[in-house]
């Protein structure tokens, strides 16, 4: 692609919030008639990099250029002044609204202050034609319509507004095939027309296939620019991941995979469910640590959340010890000895409110029955050997968990399904966030636990981590399953080759 003045330059970006620095002197440039994606993984700083550009943060240091004219974005309405618009993943229109409604509300065509239907619905028609090459009854409620449609119609309000930079993030989350392609084809017509399109995205198949330029950030830090078609697939997956040198070398490191194990406890066949993993087959034996890698939207939590029946399978079957065992519930899962510490600790593990015994005896309170109290002395007898086993600081049970550090607030949660006594155990992200203190006891925990004849699946961003305590390596990429890694094959280089995919050298 031949150099040009970028359209929009950002430079040296930071903005901080309260104890987190989520950019640090980024830079970014985008170009007039181009798709360029922006890549990394969670916490590296895209969505706040995309709310700074949309006048949802305010910027701490550095300036924007649009036209190489500097500009103050402060609202979002500022930025769609100036040319700027957004569509995000969860389509932010009004489904009982008609399809020309939704394109020009606010914005309507009128006379004497009476809205101009036939006019604003002839409008959407020829802008949809034109624009988008989509021919839709523009009358109909939004609500008539596909997913796909929906997010087309999106970018059609969005690019009548803007003329200049359309942001799409993570527009294909919930798109078939089928629909991606349409999607594409339009993007494609867009940029054609000399548009310059932002795309967000953590399917690496669809970055490579649309994107003519990529930007990696990787914790608040630019990593770098690169042309897609010079940037391999494997260097891409390495920097976005990047490796932590200050990992103590005197972690835990789990027993040599591939020994002899027999006793199957979980084996799930052709599980999935439509939209959030394709049909996978995973075996887990007794005593095993199962590690699950790669990026961020390749289907790992998806996977851990059907085995625990968060969300409903609708594709195979789940077996544990060799019998079929129907699981529509977490409850469910519990009474099967299945436990699950989620990534998100604040939203879906923690209850901010309560104390640390309080937090403890929550799973084992519920799996007992609520009218099977367990009496406060008890408690403060289970509390105090769980905060002693996993060195919990404070050392107070009635302690608000609020305020706990992140790893402390893990460990917490660690606790509160050890005390169930799991067949098997499912981390999330159990080290994201916490000091490398912490990740090296909640590493040392699950190897002890392994050690001990419990079964762990183990998913984590950090490869180092996944590579240091599982005995064997399940990889997901774009929500499949493409490969399991064990024995002498158990290497950085080829877990990031399998996340990779495609053509190495591409």
């Amino acid at each position: 692609m031949k150099e040009q003045q970028p359209l929009l330059s950002m430079k040296g970006i930071h903005k901080e919030f309260p104890g987190v620095k989520a950019l640090t002197g980024v830079d970014f440039r985008l170009f007039a008639g181009e798709v360029h994606a922006l890549m990394g993984e969670n916490g590296a700083g895209k969505s706040t990099l995309i709310k700074v550009l949309t006048g949802v943060y305010s910027i701490d240091q550095g300036t924007v250029e649009l036209d190489s004219t500097p500009i103050r974005i402060a609202s979002p309405h500022d930025a769609q002044e100036a040319g700027i618009s957004t569509v995000y993943q969860e389509i932010n229109l009004c489904p009982n609204l008609s399809v020309a409604e939704n394109i020009y509300i606010g914005r309507e065509p009128r006379r004497w202050g009476r809205i101009l239907w036939k006019d604003m619905n002839r409008n959407a028609e020829q802008l949809l034609k034109k624009r988008l090459n989509l021919e839709i009854d523009v009358t109909q409620p939004l609500e008539h319509y596909s997913v796909a449609v929906q997010q087309l119609i999106a970018i059609a309000r969005a690019v009548s507004i803007s003329a200049k930079v359309l942001i799409l993030d993570e527009p294909t989350s919930s798109l078939d095939r089928g629909e991606v392609v349409q999607l594409f084809s339009v993007m494609t017509r867009l940029k054609n027309e000399g548009l310059a399109i932002l795309f967000v995205t953590h399917f690496l198949d669809q970055v490579y296939e649309i994107s003519d330029r990529i930007t990696i950030l990787r914790n608040g830090e630019l990593i770098g620019e690169h042309l897609a078609k010079e940037l391999p697939r494997i260097d891409l997956v390495s920097k976005m991941i990047g490796k932590d040198m200050k990992l103590l070398e005197e972690l835990p490191k789990a027993p040599e995979s591939g020994q002899s194990r027999t006793e199957v406890l979980l084996h799930a066949v052709n599980l999935g469910r439509k939209g959030a993993i394709e049909p996978v087959e995973l075996t887990i034996h007794q005593g095993e640590v199962v590690g699950l890698a790669g990026l961020l939207g390749s289907g790992r939590t998806e996977l851990a959340r059907l085995l625990f029946a968060a969300d409903k399978a609708d594709s195979g079957e789940i077996q544990i010890k060799g019998a079929k065992t129907v699981l529509n519930t977490p409850r469910q899962a519990i009474d099967h000895s299945i436990a699950f510490c989620p990534e998100n600790r604040k939203a879906e593990g923690i209850i901010d409110e309560l104390t640390i015994r309080e937090n403890i005896i929550l799973a084992l309170q519920a799996s007992q029955g609520w009218f099977k109290k367990i009496n406060r002395i008890r408690q403060v007898e289970i509390a105090d050997e769980y905060i002693q086993a996993l060195n919990i600081n404070p050392p107070n049970p009635e302690q608000l968990i609020k305020n706990l550090s992140g790893g402390n607030q893990q460990k917490v949660l660690l606790a509160r399904w050890l005390l169930t006594r799991p067949g098997l155990l499912i981390l999330d992200e159990p080290t994201r966030g916490i000091d490398i203190g912490a990740k090296a006891e909640i590493q040392k925990l699950v190897i002890t636990l392994a050690q001990n004849g419990m079964s762990v699946l183990f998913i984590s961003s950090e490869l180092e981590e996944v590579l240091r305590v599982s005995e064997k390596i399940i990889v997901l990429r774009d929500r499949h399953m493409v490969k399991e890694i064990t024995g002498s094959e158990m290497s950085q280089h080829n877990v990031m080759k399998a996340i990779a995919g495609g053509n190495q050298n591409a």
